[in-house]
């Protein structure tokens, strides 16, 4: 067997509610503009056009065990740092073209997320015709609570989603808002990558992102998924 020239990193483990294993993170996919208010606040058409998709990079998956208050730290470069709340899809099973049935079958898991954004890189990167990177896939830019298991709570379509900032609520939608159902993201998202186990996929954000600071903590809740909370350092 070949040594590495370095020592590979450790898998991402995301910890799962009733189990003492983990869950392994491959990649991390995540949708557009995926709830039409949302979509007009950032100045979009949120009419049901095809999905749009982008990425995180698996080490910026950053974990907060049940019932504790994690720490995101403020990133460089930017004076608009934005809250993003988002169902967070675990996959167990993949594949290509997938239909419907076969995309809903490949859901182990469900969690409560944030994407964080760096909102005035991403800004500026649009305007130049750039990739989105430098704003959505910085360290530690993908917060999220442990898993629940599809087994337990179903595949919830409906209930509320919520983000707070130091008490104060700045988000609220519902799942069923979704313009993309999680069934209908998968499949398309199936045709653009082959999907494996451990691939995990932030849904979409309500409207009201606004900006954090240090010294601010955040509570994203998911009806009948979770809490996650987060405090910026």
């Amino acid at each position: 067997m070949s040594a590495f020239v370095v020592a590979p990193p450790e898998p991402v483990g995301i910890p799962v509610r009733g189990s003492s294993a983990l869950f392994p993170v491959r990649r991390v996919y995540c949708v557009g503009r995926n709830y039409a208010a949302h979509a007009r606040e950032m100045g979009a058409d949120p009419d049901r056009e095809p999905p749009f998709f982008f990425c995180k990079p698996a080490d910026a998956v950053s974990v907060t065990p049940n019932g504790e208050t994690g720490q995101f730290p403020y990133p460089p470069e930017t004076s608009d740092c934005q809250h993003e709340v988002e169902l967070v899809v675990a996959l167990h099973k993949g594949g290509r073209n997938l239909s419907l049935e076969q995309a809903a079958s490949c859901v182990f898991g469900y969690a409560v997320g944030l994407d964080m954004t760096r909102r005035d890189l991403q800004g500026a990167a649009k305007k130049m015709g750039r990739p989105w990177e430098t704003g959505k896939a910085f360290d530690a830019s993908a917060p999220i609570g442990p898993l629940v298991p599809a087994s337990e709570i179903g595949h919830p379509a409906k209930g509320a989603i919520t983000l707070e900032v130091n008490g104060a609520e700045r988000q609220r939608g519902d799942l069923s808002d979704l313009i993309w159902s999680v069934p209908e993201s998968i499949a398309f998202l199936s045709t653009l990558f082959e999907l494996h186990p451990g691939d995990l996929i932030y849904t979409g954000t309500p409207e009201g992102v606004a900006a954090i600071v240090r010294g601010d903590t955040m509570v994203a809740r998911i009806e009948g998924v979770g809490e996650l909370r987060v405090s910026v350092v």
